[in-house]
């Protein structure tokens, strides 16, 4: 595992999501709150990118099948998901994003 410089949180309105690449896993930061949040930008039912979905508060909607998430834990709220998002730890340094996959 290493960590990486992700993005700029500036970059990252609150309620907004923004994909990046870290170390060539596809990762979704989410500003929930002003916190951010890491999983992976890839839904755990058919694979399907989450970037294009909509974050509502700290749950994310695959816009393939519906399936949520909580963005917060990688959680599966609602079918037809089961099995949670990978979730990665975020550290903020100033305006820096650092992501460890």
């Amino acid at each position: 595992m290493a960590e990486q410089l992700a993005a700029k949180k500036s970059e990252i309105a609150q309620g907004e999501a923004h994909r990046v690449v870290v170390d060539g896993v596809e990762v979704l930061l989410c500003n929930v709150g002003g916190e951010i949040y890491a999983v992976e930008d890839i839904c755990t039912h058919d694979g399907g990118a989450l970037d294009q979905g909509q974050l509502d508060g700290a749950r994310i909607e695959c816009p393939r099948h519906g399936a949520t998430f909580d963005v917060r834990t990688g959680e599966a709220l609602t079918l037809p998901a089961v099995m949670p998002l990978p979730k990665y730890p975020v550290r903020i340094d100033g305006d820096d994003v650092y992501v460890t996959v």
